[in-house]
């Protein structure tokens, strides 16, 4: 039975939701404890980078108890749905430090709320993603689906992406008064615009969850633990997408950790906070639109993989031009949104191909192991996004410290003084790690990609087909 309108929007809502949370958490958690509330840099790096080394451990865990799980509900939705609520307590505890705490204990309260963020952030994300072989047929209505979900997410990506700074400066001037610091004006205001993203968040995972129904599946004894990470390192397609993302991922989380320190102490100005909103405006704008658009067009001319090689050639000239106008000091905003259309195109379809890989990787690996783990599957894709992103800001963290990155002052004059005042070198620093670091990144991946990657569109014909034919047969 194909898939209903209310079916589509519910699953489209539940990614809007699921990614403003992850966006909120992604890039503005280093900002949060490190330039407000005044966390070492390397601190808070490797707190970032410590968690998503657990979820190396986590991930694939989750994805067996997801698998294993019987329910009346099914086996997906009671976990997206206790993972949901979990993750949006932590979400608001994360970005509500308690006043009193400085020093040590703050580092303690970032590292206990983050990794639990992270916890709770798997147990909702795996079953969300692992829904989709399991309640669409295999090719155009699952590619389909694929693109809905990540289109929907990056609405909610970059939803928290545009308008984060703004709200949180016009909540903070709310609660804390007019009178009140900046340092003050934002503590108040990510603490409440953090519980309004957990609500809505909640109300939108409740809406996926009361809409959507998995197909019944076949019934299979469900393995080990140490079956499964052999089941995991047996599919090479799998592995080789998870290898090929995570450095992708952690090409653009660089840039995506600095971007607001690129505009507050690099671009500088006190306007900044709005030039940092119209270039995240347009960007997301192109992101959505090359999701919505621009994959579905490519797509009618070009296979996936040909469209893949486009989104890092797309990329790499993104940044080429990025580092060109930094060089160069041409620091105006819209000369700016020629390297961002590239970049924020290609992230935009990178992130659709993500899915649909990993997607057609259940299949392959139904093939040649004989078993769909569509959970193990997909936690990968949930591991490889948190592990891109954990790198990154260690990264970015090395790169705000050596830089000295970080205003202490409390008065919004005084820190606008200081980004001034900041070195030529460390304004260098910060643009050599945006730009050159990512095209780098880029350029492994492309050679990961190219060297081991099978599963082109004729190749999952014949997959499709044999499992067909295999179907058939049994019956």
């Amino acid at each position: 039975m194909k898939l209903g309108l209310k079916e589509k929007i519910s699953f489209g809502l539940g990614a809007v939701g699921k990614d403003l949370v992850y966006m909120l958490s992604a890039s503005y958690v280093l900002y949060y404890f490190q330039d407000v509330l005044g966390v070492s840099a390397i601190a808070m790096g490797v707190i970032l980078l410590a968690a998503r080394v657990f979820d190396a451990f986590n991930d694939p865990i989750m994805g067996i108890i997801v698998a294993k799980t019987k329910t009346r509900w099914g086996k997906f939705r009671p976990w997206l749905m206790i993972g949901t609520v979990t993750n949006a307590v932590i979400l608001f505890l994360m970005f509500a430090a308690p006043p009193s705490l400085d020093g040590g204990g703050l580092v303690a309260y970032a590292a206990c709320t983050y990794i639990l963020w992270g916890v709770t952030y798997t147990m909702m994300d795996i079953p969300y993603w692992s829904m989709i072989p399991a309640f669409t047929e295999s090719g155009k209505e699952r590619e389909n689906l694929s693109t809905l979900g990540r289109s929907c997410a990056g609405v909610g990506g970059a939803l928290i992406t545009i308008f984060t700074v703004m709200i949180v400066s016009a909540i903070g001037k709310a609660i804390a008064g007019a009178d009140a610091t900046a340092k003050e004006i934002e503590i108040a205001g990510f603490k409440w615009f953090a519980l309004i993203i957990a609500v809505i968040f909640i109300v939108f995972i409740t809406i996926c969850c009361v809409n959507i129904k998995e197909k019944a599946t076949v019934d299979m004894e469900s393995p080990s633990i140490g079956q499964m990470f052999k089941a995991l390192f047996s599919n090479d397609q799998a592995m080789t997408i998870v290898i090929t993302i995570v450095i992708i991922n952690m090409s653009i989380y660089i840039t995506s950790n600095l971007l607001i320190y690129f505009f507050k102490y690099d671009f500088g100005g006190e306007g900044w906070k709005g030039s940092y909103t119209l270039f995240n405006t347009f960007g997301g704008a192109v992101q959505i639109l090359s999701m919505m658009v621009l994959y579905p067009l490519l797509r009618k001319f070009v296979s996936n993989v040909k469209v893949f090689y486009i989104c890092v050639a797309s990329a790499v000239i993104g940044y080429v031009l990025l580092f060109v106008i930094a060089f160069f000091n041409l620091m105006n905003i819209f000369v700016l949104f020629v390297p961002g259309f590239f970049i924020f195109a290609a992230n935009g379809v990178l992130n659709v191909l993500t899915t649909v890989f990993l997607a057609n990787t259940v299949d392959y690996g139904d093939l040649k192991n004989g078993r769909r783990d569509e959970s193990v599957i997909f936690s990968m894709q949930t591991f490889v996004v948190k592990l891109g992103s954990g790198i990154s800001a260690l990264v970015a963290s090395i790169c705000l410290q050596l830089n000295n990155l970080k205003s202490d002052s409390e008065d919004a004059k005084e820190a606008y003084d200081f980004a001034k005042d900041v070195a030529l070198s460390s304004k260098m620093g910060l643009r050599m790690t945006m730009t050159i670091v990512p095209i780098i990144g880029f350029i492994i991946a492309i050679i990961c990609f190219k060297k081991k990657f099978i599963l082109t569109d004729e190749k999952m014909e014949e997959i499709t087909s044999e499992l067909k034919s295999r179907v058939d047969e049994a019956e």
